[in-house]
């Protein structure tokens, strides 16, 4: 099934932001880049400025906030007033103001701000609006390994994201799928603004990628590979239009920009997730 055509983001996570992967990409028309503040020991933005300063406004750039240097290496907040500090550092470092400011995982906190997690979540995504009413940024949206704290916290009093990003793909469980639905229908974004990420669960050299063979997913489509069936299919579990996926290999993103043509059953898609809702069924409690 095809909606809109699936965007491809090159994530930065573990990367080592090398100029020649950002050149391939470009090569390749995958023209949009994720980081964090805290990817590359929290000198992401540094370097990115100093190694391809050039080729960043041919980008566009999502950051992250949320994470900072601490005693034990990094802390978690949703202070707004350390969020808002953060998107201005993030535009200084980069030299140019990122086109959208994720807050990054805000679970971590909320998990300690028992009765007050949803005033916590109001206060941090209003510090990321004023920002980006200030110019600081163009957007800002929410990126969530663990979305399933705030499916209850979500009402008026939490601002919609421009842009909600998630974990996807096969090794997904029920549970975050099902709390990444439920956010995406709260918030009524629209495929194209929900992102996934982490297609492969890390790495696509994992054993289980061995195993299983994600070509089923894909009808005719089957001369691809199964590294190119999995990263299809991520773009349907959740639904989403855009997957950042992470590499230093110029080939392997060539690879996955290569599946996009591809089309994916959809049925065989609400079969798995059935699949995986009995099987959470069939759990100990």
């Amino acid at each position: 099934m095809r909606g809109a055509d699936p965007r491809v983001v090159l994530g930065l996570h573990r990367s080592r932001h090398e100029r020649r992967l950002l050149t391939r990409a470009l090569d390749l028309g995958v023209t949009a880049l994720d980081t964090s503040t805290n990817y590359l020991g929290f000198r992401s933005h540094q370097v990115l400025a100093q190694t391809a300063g050039d080729l960043l406004p041919k980008f566009t750039v999502s950051t992250k906030v949320g994470h900072f240097p601490g005693p034990g290496g990094a802390e978690h907040s949703l202070d707004p007033v350390r969020l808002h500090a953060a998107v201005e550092l993030a535009a200084g470092d980069l030299g140019q103001e990122p086109d959208l400011v994720f807050l990054h995982n805000p679970e971590h906190s909320l998990r300690e701000a028992g009765p007050h997690g949803q005033e916590v979540l109001a206060e941090a995504c209003a510090a990321l609006g004023d920002a980006t009413s200030k110019g600081l940024c163009a957007a800002w949206g929410i990126a969530s390994w663990d979305p399933s704290p705030l499916v209850g916290l979500i009402g008026p009093a939490v601002p919609r994201p421009a842009t909600f990003m998630v974990r996807a793909g096969l090794l997904v469980g029920v549970r975050t799928l099902d709390a990444a639905d439920a956010l995406i229908k709260a918030w009524d974004l629209d495929p194209s603004e929900a992102w996934g990420m982490s297609p492969f669960g890390g790495s696509t050299s994992d054993p289980v990628w061995a195993r299983i063979d994600p070509r089923v997913f894909l009808g005719d489509s089957r001369q691809l590979s199964r590294v190119q069936a999995a990263f299809m299919a991520a773009y349907h579990l959740p639904r989403v239009g855009t997957v950042a996926v992470g590499t230093d290999e110029p080939a392997h993103l060539g690879e996955l920009a290569g599946a996009l043509v591809c089309e994916v059953e959809e049925r065989t898609v609400q079969e798995y997730r059935s699949l995986l809702r009995d099987r959470s069924h069939d759990q100990p409690a």
